[in-house]
């Protein structure tokens, strides 16, 4: 016998209970998926609003209040700050810092320039010069934008080198080939105590493959292993999009006491470096640039510790002394430097092992010669005597010749110099 079947009236009831409940958990789910989103959503902007509250404070230390700003052609804003409001002296140690304004010692022995030919010697400036000059008493300072810190990896790591990028000639085991990416053609000497060295380096726009990477030519002056206690002091020419924004040849510095972890930066990006000098901008573009084939041009570096203060000082050209490192910024450099280095440097971003066409130097091999390859000529050390002096047993050091070489010379019109460079990727440097 069949079973007694539910009336309609029950069957209807029972079709609109099971379509609320249905609704109802639909709409909890919904209701829940919302919550999450929005919350997602909230806590996203929450901390892109933390962001910028953060580049803002950091903007706001960096750039200090200009009595003038002169916009440089290139689109760079330099500001013309009083020196004694300058970003060195957020550094706790110099709360109380009676500015040097010179050295009380300047080295003697100065490589005689005028042996070199005047079509081989020609001025360089920097691009903001043209819209004006900065007045007694400030500094200029170019200006860090938004933009600028929002490149870098992080807020924290804005202004400084990866680790490990500084050539160690006494290691070349094939594990250290494009360590960190960091690729070198150098020319060094060790073995001695060093107070000082300078270097006529010629300047050229290489050209950079990606965004993340540099080229520079530099002169280094080192103390310490090459491990965690590391001191540099360097300086020369770079390009770096990732720092600056744009493919143009800038005048830099650069210094670390602890292997390019936690202390330093480049140019006035911290606190440490004071400068004294009201017409050169660290940073600033330079100009001009040398020419395949054509023209080429230079600038003269010197570094040298003061031996009355015993501060780091700055030159560039003949004429501009930009500013010192005090001495207690380091510890093996507070005496004298055990290393001197010269050359350049690049940063290949390839994850494997391959390499970019980030080029060094003119982007071309040593043997190409005068206006073709890149140069360092008139290389010097400074002595315990704070006497200029030509270096003896100079050392090359490259991880991967047939990507960028050097080739050391000496003749009379140059004194000890090296060509060096090349192209990166290329038939034999895959």
């Amino acid at each position: 016998m069949a079973a007694p079947r539910a009336p309609p009236s029950s069957r209807r009831c029972l079709f609109v209970l099971l379509a609320v409940l249905a609704a109802t958990l639909l709409l909890s789910a919904c209701c829940a998926e919302g919550a999450a989103a929005t919350g997602g959503k909230g806590m996203t902007r929450r901390r892109q609003l933390l962001r910028q509250r953060q580049v803002q404070h950091h903007l706001k230390r960096l750039n200090k209040a200009p009595v003038a700003s002169i916009e440089s052609p290139d689109g760079d804003i330099i500001d013309c700050v009083p020196i004694a409001s300058q970003p060195a002296f957020d550094h706790p140690f110099l709360k109380d810092h009676t500015i040097q304004t010179r050295p009380a010692y300047h080295p003697e022995g100065l490589y005689d320039e005028s042996k070199v030919a005047s079509k081989d010697r020609q001025k360089i400036t920097q691009m903001w010069h043209q819209n004006g000059m900065c007045q007694e008493n400030t500094i200029p300072i170019r200006r860090t934008k938004k933009e600028d810190v929002l490149r870098a990896s992080s807020i924290k790591r804005y202004g400084k080198k990866m680790h490990k990028s500084t050539p160690n000639p006494s290691s070349v085991e094939p594990n250290m080939l494009n360590e960190n990416g960091h690729q070198h053609a150098i020319a060094y000497v060790e073995g001695d105590k060093y107070y000082g060295a300078k270097a006529t380096i010629n300047v050229w726009q290489p050209s950079i493959q990606q965004g993340n990477e540099f080229s520079l030519s530099q002169l280094w002056i080192l103390g310490g292993s090459f491990g965690q206690d590391l001191n540099s002091i360097e300086a020369g020419w770079q390009v770096s999009p990732d720092l600056y924004g744009d493919n143009n040849t800038r005048l830099f510095t650069y210094w670390t006491s602890d292997a390019y972890q936690a202390t330093g930066c480049y140019n006035l990006l911290c606190s440490g470096f004071i400068q004294t000098n009201n017409q050169i901008a660290m940073g600033a573009s330079i100009f001009p640039i040398s020419n395949y084939g054509g023209s080429q041009y230079d600038i003269n570096i010197l570094v040298w510790k003061d031996p009355k203060e015993g501060n780091w000082w700055l030159q560039f050209g003949n004429d501009y002394v930009l500013g010192y490192w005090p001495s207690f910024l380091f510890s093996y450099l507070a005496d004298s430097a055990s290393m001197i280095e010269w050359g350049g440097e690049v940063v290949n971003t390839e994850p494997d092992g391959s390499h970019t066409s980030t080029q060094m130097g003119s982007g071309h091999f040593p043997e190409e010669g005068f206006g073709k390859s890149s140069y360092f000529k008139n290389i010097q050390v400074v002595d315990s005597t704070n006497n200029l002096k030509a270096p003896r047993g100079v050392g090359s050091y490259t991880e991967q010749s047939n990507c960028y070489d050097v080739q050391n010379g000496n003749n009379g019109d140059w004194g000890t110099y090296f060509y060096y460079g090349g192209p990166g990727k290329n038939p034999n440097c895959p």
